[in-house]
């Protein structure tokens, strides 16, 4: 990502404190499988201020979940992580097991995508968030669960005293995503990154929970990165949005620039593939032609190449992740013309 390591810029809103509180440095991931290598995040970079939320898009395989996990040290032995990620001064990358255990929950705490997965269907409700609480503080087994009570209310589960003796099966999908972000919030950390989050959820339950997202969101003052593959959810609750592709940032600009003023052909397409109410009944969805690339034998140049109505001869060299615009960078030598990919 030439043109980008040290300089990428987040706008500061008013009163907001200049320095990030992540801030992530030309992250790169390989696994090495069989013999073969497979670049799963290729030079990113980013920051994220407290107080905002980046949402993270792009489509499966693109790299996001695997670069967040490589932030928390969630990654197999088999991932070989370089590069630099700074929370609040402190560098995570190489950081010792130990002391990567003590962050986690405490600065960072992450919400995954299946909660069904994440808990215990053998504990109550209330004991795996007060085991969470006790995790991070001194309470004792009472207090924990007096607490946890508290954060099953302050997550907006109905009858929280209730629910916290039930197991996860008796709750709902959206019930048990609830809990997650409760265990999440035990230790009241500066950043949350949910990780498709609210994507096995209903329409209904996913406004739910993006909601309650940004309401924890401005009661603590959080920073939130939201990873997912739905530009409509970013478009609707998030400040700041990074596109990604084959492992690599391919646009960003706060939320409201780039969707009023996109530039990347795959940003382009991605937009178009939301499905929207005035299309004609029972009409096919628009999608990005093709495929992903494969990650194992990533192609020269453009990475989107093979699948942009765009690209030419030009593409045959891989664009700089650049600020062409104030706010506004993106990775593409047709930027300013050419036809949309489709």
């Amino acid at each position: 990502m030439t043109g980008l390591v040290g300089e990428f810029a987040t706008p500061v809103a008013a009163g907001e404190v200049a320095e990030p509180l992540l801030e992530v440095t030309d992250l790169r991931v390989r696994f090495r499988t069989r013999g073969t290598v497979v670049h799963a995040v290729n030079g990113l970079s980013y920051r994220v201020h407290a107080g905002r939320m980046l949402a993270v898009i792009g489509e499966s395989g693109s790299g996001k979940s695997v670069g967040s996990r490589a932030l928390m040290g969630l990654l197999p032995e088999t991932a070989q992580v370089s590069g630099s990620a700074r929370f609040a001064g402190t560098e995570l990358i190489g950081m010792p097991e130990r002391e990567l255990r003590a962050r986690r929950g405490a600065d960072i705490a992450m919400v995954f995508q299946d909660p069904t997965r994440s808990l215990n269907p053998t504990m109550r409700i209330g004991a795996q968030v007060a085991e969470a609480v006790r995790a991070h503080s001194s309470l004792n087994r009472r207090a924990a669960l007096d607490k946890a009570v508290e954060l099953l209310g302050l997550v907006r589960l109905p009858a929280p005293e209730r629910r916290a003796v039930e197991y996860p099966h008796q709750l709902s999908g959206g019930m048990r995503q609830r809990v997650m972000i409760a265990i999440a919030l035990a230790a009241r950390p500066r950043l949350l990154v949910a990780d498709e989050a609210t994507t096995a959820l209903d329409v209904t339950t996913q406004a739910q929970i993006m909601e309650l997202l940004v309401d924890l969101q401005e009661r603590f003052g959080m920073a939130v990165v939201l990873i997912s593959h739905d530009l409509g959810l970013a478009a609707s609750y998030a400040q700041d949005v990074l596109v990604m592709y084959a492992g690599r940032a391919v646009e960003y600009a706060p939320a409201q620039v780039l969707f009023a003023d996109v530039r990347m052909p795959y940003t382009r397409a991605l937009l178009g593939a939301v499905p929207q109410l005035e299309r004609e009944p029972h009409s096919l969805l628009p999608v990005v032609p093709g495929q992903p690339p494969d990650l194992a034998r990533l192609p020269a140049g453009c990475p989107f190449r093979p699948r942009c109505t765009a690209a030419d001869d030009a593409c045959g060299e891989a664009p700089p992740f650049t600020e062409h615009e104030p706010g506004h960078w993106w990775a593409c030598w047709h930027a300013d013309g050419g036809e949309e990919a489709r």
